[in-house]
């Protein structure tokens, strides 16, 4: 029998896919966008994360989704420091969550507050992508438009106190397959999986409506 976390990735395999092979995010990495274009992304993932990192201290000590709030993933400081960088000291002042983002930050908040297994599902979505793709994305900004090499800009995707990466994921696996929930509960857990890629691809649709190529 397959262990959670391996029924969690190939059961949104599909969904994954799409996200990552969006018009909006092939553009911005094929380097057809401007860096307005990353910065207004960049803008939508601080809402995201705001949800995520502002209800991780309410489920510390949660016996389900405790083990997996880790301080070391934490990014909104690093996307604070990225968005003065990219928009200027202000940036607060112009920061605007598309519908689609405010609608993904909301079910994030929702799940911290009423369902630790839900939470799960958007923390795993949002940080294992991070510590994998985000690296790809990171590269192309830093070579298209010129930001210093994991410096301001790019921070985000840099995860300082995770000095190797890929046990850092293997550990994550295992917290996975530790998960104190029964089948059904798996089951919840692995359809809020297939609707976190979901919503994050609505971002996405969303941010190519915002910035569409004249054909």
């Amino acid at each position: 029998m397959d262990s959670f976390s391996t029924v969690i990735r190939t059961a949104s395999h599909e969904q994954h896919v799409e996200a990552e092979t969006s018009t909006f995010m092939s553009d911005l990495l094929g380097g057809r966008l401007g860096v307005d274009a990353y910065a207004r992304y960049t803008e939508q993932l601080w809402f995201v994360y705001e949800a995520l990192e502002t209800e991780a201290g309410r489920l510390a000590s949660d016996p389900v989704a405790g083990p997996f709030v880790q301080p070391e993933l934490f990014r909104l400081s690093a996307l604070e420091r990225d968005l003065a960088h990219l928009r200027g000291a202000d940036w607060r002042a112009g920061l605007s969550a598309l519908p689609a983002t405010r609608a993904y930050a909301d079910r994030v908040r929702e799940c911290a507050e009423r369902w630790p297994g839900g939470y799960i599902a958007h923390h795993y979505t949002r940080y294992l992508g991070d510590l994998s793709g985000g690296q790809i994305i990171r590269d192309k900004a830093e070579k298209t438009w010129g930001f210093e090499k994991k410096g301001d800009g790019v921070r985000f995707y840099v995860f300082e106190e995770i000095g190797n990466p890929a046990a850092f994921k293997r550990g994550y696996r295992e917290l996975l397959d530790a998960v104190r929930a029964d089948d059904l509960e798996k089951q919840r857990v692995v359809a809020e999986c297939k609707k976190a890629f979901a919503l994050n691809t609505a971002v996405f649709r969303a941010l190519g409506e915002e910035f569409r190529l004249s054909a």
